[in-house]
């Protein structure tokens, strides 16, 4: 900091002098922070004036699952499965154990799914329910396709032992033995939220499991609209639904929602 001393006053002068523009400079300060209080009241008054109401935002820490694809069965099983070759990796080499479900749709292009059992055993319907999942992020989506063949198999039928001379890239693994099959599984897939305090939490997933976990969902379809588009139209009716007083982020939307055409339908 710098201090210009007047060589022409005495110490007292100069001391004097700085102390008088001190309190002018407090004065001026004063008078910013009222001001500012004032405008701050203002688009205050104005808001409420137009009914804008404030949305409730809570952060909270993410899931470990909620980086892959993921969903609740309507039983309460936690279904995982990867967004590309690495994450697909990951699915089978750390998050599967013994007891679990694997599950995979029956085209090229589609993510290691695996049905979290957590030592229970896991009914039909949740069966089901990965059986849906799997398919609806594998490619038939982008290639609309109503019905995909999907299998599931135990843990130890999964294996990166490829045939003498071949070599398994990431991502890629074999499957051996006995599987068993979910026939013409349809790509039936909605999007719902459920209230916690403050909070919207969003799912995705099976139209099953997600009206048992949700509040309030849509139907989504096959269609022309992209993710991003999609999105937008999903936001609003949730912020419709929820009084408008939520904070939904279009890019946690997107997340959820599986890669091709896109259209909407209300439950």
């Amino acid at each position: 900091m710098k201090i210009e001393i007047d060589l022409n006053k005495s110490i007292q002068e100069n001391a004097g002098s700085y102390y008088d523009f001190s309190k002018k400079a407090k004065k001026k300060l004063g008078g910013l922070a009222k001001g500012m209080h004032e405008v701050d009241k203002k688009i205050s008054e104005e808001g409420e004036s137009k009914g804008v109401q404030k949305k409730l935002v809570k952060k909270r820490e993410k899931k470990w699952y909620e980086k892959y694809h993921w969903f609740f069965t309507s039983e309460g099983f936690l279904v995982v499965g990867g967004r590309d070759a690495k994450s697909n990796e990951q699915v089978v080499k750390k998050i599967m154990v013994p007891g679990d479900v694997y599950f995979h749709a029956d085209i090229q292009g589609a993510p290691h799914t695996i049905l979290k059992a957590d030592g229970k055993i896991p009914g039909e319907i949740s069966k089901k329910e990965a059986a849906i999942f799997a398919a609806c992020f594998s490619k038939a989506w982008r290639e609309q396709l109503a019905g995909l063949d999907v299998y599931s198999a135990n843990p130890d039928q999964v294996s990166k032992k490829a045939p003498s001379g071949e070599s398994l890239g990431t991502g890629a693994f074999m499957i051996h033995g006995k599987r068993e099959w979910f026939k013409k599984t349809p790509l039936q897939f909605a999007i719902g939220f459920k209230k916690y305090g403050d909070s919207l939490d969003l799912f995705s997933g099976p139209e099953s499991a997600v009206k048992k976990n949700s509040d309030y969902l849509v139907k989504v379809f096959f269609g022309k609209d992209s993710k991003g588009a999609c999105a937008k139209k999903i936001r609003k009716q949730f912020l419709d639904k929820s009084g408008n007083k939520f904070e939904v982020r279009l890019e946690d939307i997107e997340f959820l929602l599986p890669s091709g055409g896109l259209s909407l339908g209300k439950a």
